[in-house]
């Protein structure tokens, strides 16, 4: 079984860095911070509609709710101030001395109830909502990372060679996370917000026009200090999350390479440039936070100023007997909630376009180009282990071809050591063998089967790799082993340590088979790692072998035993060396020597040392100190 993971290949082509991507991060009172805009906002709001077409039924039912919901809710304050006129003209008529006067209990009861039962109702369509919207939207979640998560298994090695890791992370979590909270919060909340304007409108406007007014006179002024507030913030809520971003690298640097930092005595240096980020992150945040803060006291003013008008006007009417006294006590409580529609809708508008531009960026993941896909019926065949290479032609980029008219044959059983400077082609050599990357040109034939042919799953699994950048995930070690070959037995894969010379290693330990590694496997050696990985090898049982440098960073006494392991693992097997330290690979069967994308020899280390050309050059370099370089 192939072990994809980490085997990067080794090209001209630059690791492209991007900027990463997350939901939008949110400021106090309800204010957002800024976010990034979506390119196509129109096209990319209809593709998220699609998601939303088998779900119209539940959305449906969630408007007509969440509108109930709202009615209810702004009806009650009508209903409460009929209460309070009733108890207060039945005070009156009981103080004026009115035969048979007094406050009407009977009527305060029912409408006790129907406020109540007001309440009730609109507290349960509420529930209902979110109920149905937690459903529809976890749902739609789940299906955005089903399909981001088979796209990926579906994506050229090209594409996580461009992007980097954390990018594709963002988008698969926080872009897809960023999308369900809003379908979840925001399409109710614009709903409830739209409603309830439009109602408490509409019910100030039934019990006065001119009180109505006096309300209204507030909103320009709402408006234009959550405007200008939001635009002072934002820049300094820019400013604190840069600095915040810059703090948190600093701080991962520094602790991950926190022994470096000891060795060459640059603590003073790291924790004066912590003292400058953390300092300019404090001045950035308080601005932010105090600036954005005055957005309620200065609301709080305009809505304490209308409520002040409404109570001086309403006195003056209820005196003149133009309103009723519970009627100004209900408009009281609308004109508390008539701005909030409109401040939430802002808010709403801000979160559609960051939640857009998540949508896009993983519509865009989704649109990525994918590998060829297999055929539809896929050749499989005994494996000897014969590799040809046929007339191959390759680039990473169309304007800078790699391999031109490259051609090998590779005899069943051979040991290959394939040797070169750093960006000769080596590791591309194996990535087009394991079909991680498409040829341009020619063929390569495995048996007399071109690996067009089979399955990806079907080529890869005649391979073990062995690479130099070891990965080992979370569990035992038994575990790690059992990756290759999952239903292996106990008996097995023992045996398979015992072949790596890792049985020793492993029962040393506390738990033995039974360890769980830690994160990173940092509980082991680099060695003992590499033991695991060639374990895992063992187990698959492949025809064939890719080994990528697995002795560059272990020491003498460890390279021997992992020489001593990996050339059990060669034995009667077709295998592939890239080779890092020469003296590893001298009792290789050939040596392939590459340079600029060309085989420009081969044979055997003898062979090539006493022709004197360019591998005696390599070697040279490396043992004889006549060069200083290094071999990548």
């Amino acid at each position: 079984m192939s072990e994809e993971r980490n085997h990067q290949p080794q090209n001209r082509e630059a690791r492209r860095s991007g900027p990463h991507f997350g939901p939008p991060r949110g400021g106090p009172h309800g204010m957002t911070m800024p976010v990034e805009r979506a390119k196509d906002f129109k096209g990319t709001f209809k593709q998220l509609l699609r998601y939303l077409r088998p779900h119209m039924g539940a959305l449906a039912l969630v408007s007509l709710l969440a509108c109930a919901s709202t009615v209810f809710g702004i009806v009650s304050p009508r209903v409460m101030g009929h209460a309070t006129t009733i108890i207060f003209e039945g005070f009156m008529e009981r103080v004026q001395g009115v035969p048979g006067g007094g406050v009407d209990f009977a009527a305060i009861r029912r409408t006790v109830a129907i406020l109540a039962a007001l309440y009730v109702m609109s507290s349960a369509f509420g529930f209902s909502v979110q109920y149905i919207m937690a459903g529809v939207a976890q749902r739609i979640s789940y299906d955005l990372r089903r399909q981001v998560n088979q796209k990926l298994s579906r994506l050229p090695l090209k594409f996580f060679d461009a992007h980097p890791h954390g990018e594709i992370l963002s988008r698969v979590t926080n872009d897809v996370d960023n999308i369900a909270g809003t379908l979840q919060q925001t399409l109710t909340q614009a709903i409830t917000s739209v409603v309830t304007f439009a109602g408490v409108l509409a019910m100030m406007l039934s019990m006065n026009l001119w009180l109505t007014l006096i309300v209204m006179l507030t909103l320009p002024a709402s408006g234009l200090v959550t405007t200008v507030v939001a635009k002072r913030s934002q820049r300094y809520f820019k400013a604190h999350q840069r600095a915040l971003g810059e703090l948190n690298g600093h701080v991962e640097e520094m602790f991950t390479g926190h022994a470096v930092v000891k060795a060459f005595g640059r603590e003073k240096e790291s924790v004066e440039r912590f003292v400058a980020i953390n300092n300019e992150l404090y001045q950035a945040g308080w601005r932010a936070q105090f600036i954005s803060g005055l957005i309620m006291p200065m609301l709080g003013f305009i809505s304490n100023f209308g409520y002040l008008m409404v109570s001086v006007a309403g006195g003056i009417m209820v005196a003149r007997g133009v309103i009723p006294i519970g009627d100004v006590q209900a408009f009281i409580q609308y004109a508390r909630h008539f701005n909030h529609p409109i401040a939430q809708l802002a808010t709403v508008a801000n979160v559609i376009q960051s939640t857009i531009a998540s949508a896009e960026r993983v519509f865009e993941l989704l649109a990525e180009e994918e590998m060829t896909p297999d055929p539809p019926r896929s050749r499989s065949v005994p494996t000897k282990g014969r590799v040809v290479f046929e007339d191959v032609h390759f680039g990473y980029s169309p304007d800078e071809p790699l391999y031109e008219g490259l051609n090998l044959t590779v005899e069943p059983g051979q040991v290959v050591a394939i040797v070169g400077p750093t960006g000769a082609g080596k590791t591309t050599l194996v990535n087009l063998l394991m079909r991680f990357y498409e040829i341009d040109k020619g063929r390569i034939l495995i048996d007399g089967v071109d690996i067009r042919e089979m399955s990806r799953q079907e080529l890869r699994s005649k391979f073990g790799m062995v690479l130099q950048d070891t990965w080992l995930f979370n569990g035992t070690i038994r575990d790690n082993i059992a990756y290759s070959r999952p239903g292996a037995t106990e008996e097995e894969i023992v045996a398979a340590a015992k072949a790596a010379y890792a049985d020793h290693f492993i029962r040393t330990l506390p738990d033995g088979y039974d360890t769980v590694l830690n994160e990173e496997a940092s509980n082991l050696s680099q060695g003992q790692k590499q033991l695991l990985t060639i374990a895992r090898a063992f187990l698959a049982d492949p025809p064939m072998l890719i080994l990528d440098e697995a002795t560059s960073s272990v020491d003498t006494r460890t390279e021997l035993q992992l020489q001593r392991a990996m050339e059990k693992l060669m034995k009667g097997r077709t295998s592939f060396v890239i080779a890092h330290r020469l003296s590893t690979i001298r009792e290789a069967d050939r040596i392939l020597v590459m340079n600029e994308g060309r085989i420009v020899e081969q044979g055997r280390h003898d062979e090539l040392l006493a022709a004197g050309g360019f591998y005696a050059e390599l070697y040279n370099s490396q043992f004889l100190g006549s060069r200083v370089e290094r071999v990548g």
